[in-house]
């Protein structure tokens, strides 16, 4: 394999669902348009020159990790919430779960230097827990925020390494580089080796990571402080329960007498009994 499976935005659910079942990965090509993705960088640019660098190799000694965006950037919920992507991730993760919720976001800037990172699977933030070889736990997105250039340090994928040992990682030469324009979106699963790509540029090249995971696993990003509920409460209600205000699976999730977390931080009568809690995050479109 010489490329990544690409299409535009006109594409079906089902037939990005099939390459990532398949080779683990799939690139959609300007899925949204230059001016979001510049609406979403002036508002959190303040943040991100106020984020110190990584401190390890892993995060990037001179790559930038900044969070936050539910409750940074009002714009990052075209992104964090698009109705396909969120349509392709309820159906990778459905089989395993009544629902699914946000992971983490993160604005990844690596600046001119900055070295590739390690691969890795995203799944084994777990305590590298043995999931079942072919159980998806979690659906991973990098939205280009610049044009994204092998030069730039491009997110790397090995295509078809869903089933692979972990000894894989060291297979650098079968990586292949998410090269796409801006506004564009790699779509991986938790089980896809992949990692950032060294930037040879002159120019720092930024990213938004927003990972999903099924509605029983703990979150990466802490999204009660990150996104507390004084302002979770002005974000919309499909992003409400993306966040996690909402009910993970039959007893997962509900605050002193039973009440629907969803409810309780909206102001309304919440149920008193498990049953029927556990709902899927609508879509949304626009």
């Amino acid at each position: 394999m010489t490329d990544l499976p690409r299409f535009d935005r006109s594409v079906a659910s089902s037939e990005v669902i099939q390459a990532l079942s398949t080779v683990g990965c799939a690139i959609i090509e300007r899925l949204v348009d230059a001016d979001v993705v510049d609406n979403v960088l002036q508002e959190m640019q303040p943040y991100i020159d106020a984020t110190p660098y990584g401190s390890e190799d892993f995060t990037g000694l001179q790559t930038k990790r900044t969070g936050a965006l539910l409750a940074r950037s009002r714009s990052s919920i075209d992104l964090v919430a698009h109705p396909l992507v969120l349509d392709i991730t309820q159906q990778i993760l459905h089989p395993y779960a009544s629902t699914f919720q946000l992971h983490l976001t993160q604005i990844i800037a690596i600046d001119p230097g900055g070295q590739a990172q390690g691969l890795h699977r995203d799944q084994w933030c777990f305590n590298m827990f043995p999931f079942p070889p072919e159980m998806d736990v979690e659906v991973s997105t990098i939205w280009a925020l610049d044009d994204f250039t092998e030069e730039n340090g491009a997110t790397r994928v090995i295509p078809n390494s869903l089933l692979d040992p972990p000894s894989a990682i060291t297979d650098d030469h079968r990586a292949l580089p998410a090269t796409m324009p801006k506004g564009s979106i790699v779509l991986y699963t938790g089980r896809t080796i992949h990692g950032g790509g060294a930037n040879r540029s002159q120019k720092v090249r930024r990213a938004l990571n927003v990972d999903y995971i099924l509605g029983w696993l703990r979150q990466e990003e802490n999204q009660y402080l990150s996104c507390p509920p004084e302002v979770a409460r002005e974000l919309p209600e499909h992003v409400q329960k993306l966040a996690g205000y909402s009910m993970g699976a039959y007893a997962l999730g509900y605050q002193d007498d039973i009440r629907d977390p969803f409810a309780v931080l909206n102001g309304r009568e919440g149920g008193s009994s498990f049953g029927g809690l556990a709902t899927p995050v609508p879509i949304v479109n626009g």
